[in-house]
């Protein structure tokens, strides 16, 4: 069973898709490989948070996501 990177808000447009399904286990190098070159940069930004099975990493970078794991790519939130 493979892990499912979620891509939300700008990040999603940048992936032209919702979801995209990687082998696992999926760890920080992996991750950026995964998603190209231009969203990999979005993710380096301290701003641009990841989770993983429904909790925001504290090091983004010790993600270390399991077979049925999901990883949501969580953009910096705008508001008014």
């Amino acid at each position: 069973m493979p892990a499912t990177i979620v891509f939300l808000g700008p990040l999603r447009d940048l992936a032209g898709e919702d979801q995209r399904e990687v082998l696992a286990p999926l760890d920080w190098k992996g991750l950026l490989d995964s998603v190209g070159a231009e969203i990999a940069e979005q993710l380096r930004d301290d701003r641009v948070n990841v989770a993983c099975g429904g909790k925001v990493l504290a090091d983004k970078t010790a993600l270390n996501a399991q077979d049925g794991d999901e990883v949501a790519l969580l953009p910096p939130v705008s508001g008014g």
